[in-house]
């Protein structure tokens, strides 16, 4: 059975249309090399990890398949910015508007 990392590795290359040839020229190594990984003959050396996330503008949880996000960023986690961004503005928008009152308090 394929590990996650092979697997992920092969799916970006044939994602960009790309021949193991290519690939290879690409990350700076043998076709055999990156053939070996994506069929999960050998692993790879973290100098190789870090120049495929790189390259295929992934992060490195991705690629070894410990995450389903590409660029380590939730929708989720979008979401959530938003509504927390949404309550600051709101809480901003209520300050300013205690802060009116109390100056028009204090000026009578």
């Amino acid at each position: 059975m394929k590990s996650a990392f092979s697997e992920t590795l092969s799916n970006l290359r044939r994602e960009k249309k790309l021949s193991q040839r290519q690939a290879a020229a690409r990350l700076g190594v043998s076709q055999a090399l990156l053939s070996h990984y994506e069929n999960d003959v050998r692993e790879p050396k973290l100098e190789f990890v870090i120049k495929a996330c790189d390259y295929y503008g992934v992060t490195a949880d991705y690629l070894l398949g410990r995450n389903d996000e590409r660029n380590g960023v939730s929708l989720n986690a979008i979401e959530d910015m938003r509504d927390v961004i949404g309550k600051l503005i709101k809480l901003k928008t209520n300050e300013g508007n205690l802060i009116s009152k109390l100056k028009q308090l204090t000026s009578q």
